[in-house]
């Protein structure tokens, strides 16, 4: 073997594996968003916009909210999908829904918004009143015969979307998503964070969620976190760009 030979020979397993270490670091160009209870998905269209603009595939669960089992199903379903690795997205009680459904194969990394993460043996009912909240305070959340709940839709506005221009977020009250009472205590048996990186947002005037609660999520679950100070629990549609630039971050930074 002449020596030409063995430089090119070089030259290309270098290439090879420099090549390799590129596409392994390539940013994760596919989400999924999850939503929480009483709202369906279309509440995430501010963020939707922005991650489509910057060139992200993204697909949206609607989950049926009528019990914990199906909405993981239906969000496993969605991820199962898509073309390649994804960071997988929740607001409120969808964070309990990635933390149980997060371990399906493709799931690069998680992003908590305004969420619950609950650890195994947990539920988010539980979780919630070791934090009290306007919302547990105000008993607002009604129940009907058969077990499903939605918030009082007078009260809808200024406990889940106080910073939401008032009439957009009385419509939200009046187009709940009836949801099973039981997905509040079904508990996670292995949670995702605890495998995959995750990263988490607080909303700093949360009155569903006590930041503190999700400021103890990120803590325990060592998520890359960020806190929008005066933000309500609807914070992924009025700060889209925070929320949107904080799943980009998980993106770029997430290995696939």
């Amino acid at each position: 073997m002449t020596l030409k030979t063995k430089l090119l020979g070089a030259a290309m397993a270098v290439a090879t594996m420099l090549s390799g270490a590129a596409a392994q670091a390539a940013p994760v160009k596919t989400i999924v968003l999850v939503h929480g209870a009483w709202v369906d998905g279309s509440g995430w269209q501010p963020v939707y916009d922005i991650l489509r603009r910057d060139g992200y595939q993204v697909t949206l669960v609607q989950e049926p909210l009528t019990s914990f089992e199906a909405d993981v199903a239906a969000t496993r379903r969605i991820i199962a999908l898509q073309p390649g690795p994804v960071i997988l997205v929740a607001h409120s009680y969808g964070g309990s829904v990635i933390t149980q459904a997060g371990n399906a194969p493709g799931v690069a990394g998680l992003v908590y918004i305004a969420a619950h993460a609950p650890d195994a043996g947990e539920n988010e009912a539980a979780n919630g009143k070791a934090y009290p909240t306007p919302l547990s305070k105000a008993q607002a959340i009604e129940r009907t015969p058969d077990g499903f709940t939605y918030l009082d839709p007078a009260r809808f506005p200024g406990l889940f979307a106080a910073d939401l221009p008032l009439a957009q977020a009385q419509f939200a009250a009046h187009a709940q998503m009836l949801t099973a009472a039981a997905v509040f205590t079904a508990p996670i048996t292995d949670p995702a964070w605890r495998h995959k990186p995750s990263w988490a947002l607080v909303a700093g005037a949360d009155q569903i969620i006590s930041p503190d609660l999700e400021r103890m999520y990120a803590r325990r679950a060592g998520s890359h976190v960020v806190e929008v100070p005066g933000a309500s629990h609807a914070v992924y549609q009025t700060h889209p760009r925070e929320v949107a630039a904080l799943i980009e971050q998980a993106a770029q930074h997430a290995l696939p």
